[in-house]
């Protein structure tokens, strides 16, 4: 929140304000009433538990949610046996909808022990209506159901259930086939606070055939660069001194504003922040990945030389039915780009095994991609198949026997050509930004390098949050142990 506001000034017996965000501090001052009377009646205040799935668009998300519940006066738990339990849903693969399910019917033993328990859920699964339509009959422990388009309006919809207002349902259901427009300066509270991720931009263009979100995200919206950049002067300003600027495809960031603005530029911007030590981003789409970008990664002072550059399938056959605009001979070229710009850039990759109609030659050449690009690591998934997408009806569809020995033959490249990048750094000194205790060996810290490297070192608390150098001794394939180099 960039400027602090006072609920106790708003009067929550008027009417709401229709414009956002004040609509929404209205509705939040009048679920802080709320709580105070639970606090006066339980002696204590309500808990709320935020569980997300997905993607770290969904974990940006999350701590919207977090912040808005904490203004309100909610106390976060992790448990959740909670007052309020929000499940943050992701729908990009079959197994996250499976595994919500289980989740939500294991909530119906907690609410029956606080008949008063809230359950919401919101996200990218709620924008299908073939699930939402599955929870309206099934699961009546539900109270709350939005999308992505709306997750603004949670006090509002909180403030609905909590105060049995007008027009109040057992279970509300208020999701958005479009989004009507960005609400800026709500809440949010942030997981680390000295690093912090920040949307530049909402929704996805591209209709890969394989994938979902487009449908429940919608189309690209850039955020104004204004507000951008005073978002993240309010963060550096509160102790942040590395930001991840998030979108589906922040290439395409900018082409759609009143006045055009490339995501280049915005880097530049970002990069005059005085206090700002870092800068990083994801995702990047190949085919907007333009040479402006790469040359200025190759001169910033503040872009972490690591880039998520994602392949899919390293056949052009295959791409070319994926939608994916680009072919395997450009990507390698992008790459040697890339490398020759920028040359101790970790580069990272998501790659899909089982695409309907990948045959042997097609695998083949997916693993020929990974030795040649060399990746620092790769997210490997076996393709999954999502109602409503282009691929989901396509013939061809390969069979389980033969994925599961391909993602294991996958598997072994990646980690065989990751392990063999990585060993290329033992022995250098990398500046290492702290993050926290590591909790499976007593006196380590763990922090991460410019490229992305996980660090394991000797170290206290008292590091966390700092960018200090550190020695890689021994690299372990994704992560490295490390010393400090004392006189920092």
């Amino acid at each position: 929140m960039y400027n602090e506001v006072d609920l106790n000034k708003i009067d929550i017996n008027s009417e709401p304000p229709a414009e956002e965000p004040f609509r929404q501090y209205y509705f939040m001052a009048k679920c802080r009433e709320w709580v105070r009377n639970f606090e006066r009646k339980n002696g204590r205040c309500p808990t709320a538990s935020v569980q997300t799935f997905g993607c770290q668009m969904n974990a940006r998300d999350s701590e919207k949610i977090i912040g808005i519940l904490k203004c309100i006066g909610y106390e976060e738990t992790g448990s959740e046996e909670a007052d309020i339990v929000v499940f943050n849903t992701c729908t990009v693969r079959e197994n996250a909808n499976l595994k919500l399910y289980g989740r939500i019917g294991q909530l119906k033993k907690y609410k029956k022990k606080n008949p008063d328990m809230v359950t919401v859920l919101c996200g990218c699964m709620m924008q299908e209506d073939e699930a939402v339509e599955k929870i309206r009959k099934s699961y009546n422990n539900v109270d709350i159901i939005f999308g992505t388009h709306n997750i603004f309006k949670l006090a509002e919809l909180l403030a609905i259930k909590l105060l049995d207002m007008p027009g109040t349902k057992k279970m509300i259901v208020d999701i958005w086939e479009k989004p009507a427009g960005i609400v800026e300066e709500l809440p949010a509270e942030r997981k680390y606070p000295f690093k912090s991720g920040v949307n530049i931009m909402f929704g996805c263009n591209n209709f890969c055939s394989y994938c979902i979100v487009p449908y429940v995200r919608g189309r690209e919206r850039s955020r104004e660069p204004e507000d951008i950049i005073k978002e993240i002067q309010h963060l550096v300003n509160d102790g942040v001194v590395e930001v991840m600027l998030l979108g589906q495809n922040v290439n395409s960031y900018g082409k759609n504003l009143k006045d055009p603005i490339s995501f280049t530029e915005l880097l530049k911007r970002v990069e005059r922040i005085e206090g700002l030590k870092r800068i990083r981003f994801m995702t990047s789409h190949p085919k907007d990945l333009s040479d402006g970008l790469i040359e200025f990664m190759g001169q910033s002072k503040k872009l972490c030389h690591h880039l998520h550059l994602p392949l899919q399938s390293g056949s052009s056959r295959i791409l070319k039915i994926m939608n994916r605009h680009y072919t395997k001979e450009s990507y390698l070229e992008l790459v040697e780009k890339i490398r020759k710009a920028v040359p101790d850039i970790a580069i990272t990759t998501d790659i899909i095994v089982g695409f309907p109609g990948e045959t042997e030659e097609d695998f083949k050449e997916t693993l020929d991609v990974i030795e040649k690009a060399e990746y620092d690591s790769a997210f490997t998934f076996i393709y999954s198949k999502r109602t409503g997408t282009p691929a989901a009806s396509m013939e061809a569809q390969v069979s389980e026997e033969v994925v599961k020995e391909r993602f294991e033959r996958l598997l072994k490249t990646v980690q065989c050509t990751s392990a063999k990048k990585a060993s290329l750094s033992e022995g250098k000194i990398a500046d290492v930004l702290v993050e926290e205790k590591n909790v499976q060996e007593e006196g380590f810290v763990t922090g991460r390098t410019g490229q992305n490297y996980l660090v394991h070192f000797k170290g206290d608390e008292s590091l966390i949050g700092k960018i200090v150098p550190v020695k890689l001794c021994e690299s372990k394939g994704f992560y490295y142990y490390g010393e400090i180099q004392r006189n920092f």
